[in-house]
């Protein structure tokens, strides 16, 4: 299917082989169809190896499962059965996301870089910030963004799907653990700034 619509397509049977594939030379995605727990250490090895998008698909429709997965770095999660198109739209999203992201040039703020392509931020002397995948994204959301309000809605489904309504609680974990990382005064942020009830703005030229 994925060859009738125009993509190269390779396969490969194993995680050794897929680690062995991305050594070689670049790709545009990966989907992987783990049979196992070991489908977690191979997005966490992949994403290590590639910026391609990943997506995973996988039987379990259990939410822990999705979450584990992109926490581990998939860009998104397809639950079986699915329809092909589906399936291409999620492709046709995520590299679109992707391509978004090379051609958006470094965002810097008096604290710290934000750096889309790589996917890296560092503070102004040249630390890097360690950010989960899941943090990562939130950061890229938002600081794609300046100045513009995010809803709370919004970024739930951006992040983690459609029927993410329930992960508020999380959303708000990981704000304050970017905070952490990356605000000079976490309790009082300069740059991810909620409006409480609405949802969180990113000021990028924030003054001390």
């Amino acid at each position: 299917m994925l060859q009738d619509e125009g993509y190269n397509v390779e396969t490969v049977k194993n995680p050794r082989a897929a680690r062995n594939r991305l050594r070689l030379r670049p790709v545009d995605a990966v989907v992987i169809d783990p049979a196992s727990e070991d489908g977690l250490d191979l997005v966490h090895d992949l994403r290590l190896l590639t910026e391609a998008p990943i997506i995973v698909v996988h039987q379990s429709d259990v939410e822990a499962d999705k979450v584990r997965h992109l926490d581990a770095g998939a860009d998104d999660y397809l639950t079986k059965p699915f329809g092909t198109d589906e399936l291409l739209a999620r492709l046709r999203a995520v590299r679109r996301r992707t391509v978004a992201r090379v051609d958006v040039p470094p965002l810097t703020t008096p604290d710290f870089t934000v750096n889309f392509a790589n996917r890296r931020c560092q503070l102004i002397d040249g630390t890097d910030v360690l950010l989960t995948p899941t943090e990562w994204r939130l950061v890229e959301i938002l600081a794609r963004r300046p100045g513009r309000l995010a809803t709370q809605a919004a970024v739930l489904k951006e992040v983690w799907g459609a029927s993410a309504s329930d992960k508020a609680p999380s959303l708000r974990v990981y704000m304050s653990t970017i905070r952490h990382k990356l605000e000079p005064d976490p309790a009082h942020p300069r740059y991810f700034v909620t409006v409480p009830g609405v949802g969180v703005r990113f000021v990028s030229n924030a003054a001390p």
